[in-house]
């Protein structure tokens, strides 16, 4: 078939309008990159664009990873990390389970009260009083379990799990399996592009979030990693970093130390993406359209 001329210019923009959106988004990242590894003294006194680091120093990575706090909020975000997504999966995968039951009583009325959650909330205040009143304030389980489900992710995986044929279900009832195994046995192996897609989504919010811990934690010992890194740029506190070094030096090293931080804080989760890519696109297909 003969495209149009039409066509081809569409195209074309369409390629030029995404070409721009991948430098637009992947800039930053390689001037943050590129920054963390260059001389602080001549980073200081550069202005404009970085293509090419200036000179070349690790010395911002030595001294991101000799600072305890970096270290303790690794310690703090991988545990937040591996018990948090471990809690969303179970907690999202038996309620979702539950909802996708066509024989369930009231199930429309309990859709429609997790749905409006969604819309409603009680607010930060009424949320604090519930954690301090179970006894989870300056403990990490108060970054878990009052967000053990995120209603958008049960949704999917509700339509996810509506999606496996009723017949499957019905064939293992008569072998004598009970819900537990049904659901742990078919409808989840059968749902792994789904599951893989719940792992990133709760990864990521689990690895950026600093809010809630910045309102729970009082002790700074518990402090997950990208709270230590608010710490860092905002507050500049990059003193405890570059001890040794007169006050011009530190200025200088800080402002290396602040693009170690930032690279220190991302690649594992950049590093996690490309393992579950391929199922992203299917899984969110599958949850958001009902078969």
């Amino acid at each position: 078939m003969k495209t149009s001329y039409s066509d081809k210019a569409f195209t074309t923009i369409i390629h030029i309008v995404l070409l721009a959106l991948v430098i637009v988004t992947l800039y930053p990242l390689l001037y943050v990159t590129l920054a963390s590894i260059s001389d602080a003294g001549q980073l200081i006194t550069h202005k404009g664009f970085l293509f090419k680091p200036l000179g070349f120093s690790i010395e911002a990575y030595k001294s991101v990873f000799n600072n305890p706090a970096i270290l303790k909020g690794y310690r703090n975000t991988l545990f937040i990390l591996v018990f948090g997504v471990t809690t969303n999966l179970i907690v999202t995968s038996l309620g979702a389970y539950v909802l996708s039951r066509k024989n369930v009583m009231w199930n429309n009325v309990f859709i429609f009260i997790v749905v409006i959650t969604m819309f409603f909330s009680g607010g930060l205040i009424p949320l604090y009083l519930v954690v301090k009143g179970v006894g989870l304030i300056d403990s990490l389980w108060a970054t878990i379990l009052p967000f053990a489900v995120n209603t958008f992710n049960l949704i999917i995986m509700r339509t996810a799990f509506m999606a496996v044929p009723e017949s499957l279900e019905e064939s293992a009832k008569m072998d004598g399996a009970n819900h537990f195994v049904i659901l742990f046995r078919i409808i989840i192996p059968l749902s792994m592009p789904v599951i893989a897609v719940m792992i990133l989504y709760y990864a990521v919010e689990k690895w950026n979030g600093w809010f809630y811990a910045s309102i729970f934690l009082k002790d700074r010992e518990l402090y997950p990693l990208q709270l230590t890194l608010r710490e860092i740029l905002i507050s500049n506190n990059t003193d405890s970093m570059s001890t040794g070094a007169n006050a011009a030096d530190q200025f200088q090293i800080g402002e290396t130390i602040k693009y170690a931080t930032i690279m220190v804080a991302s690649v594992p989760i950049l590093i996690l993406y490309p393992f579950v890519q391929k199922y992203f696109v299917k899984g969110v297909m599958i949850g958001a359209v009902k078969g």
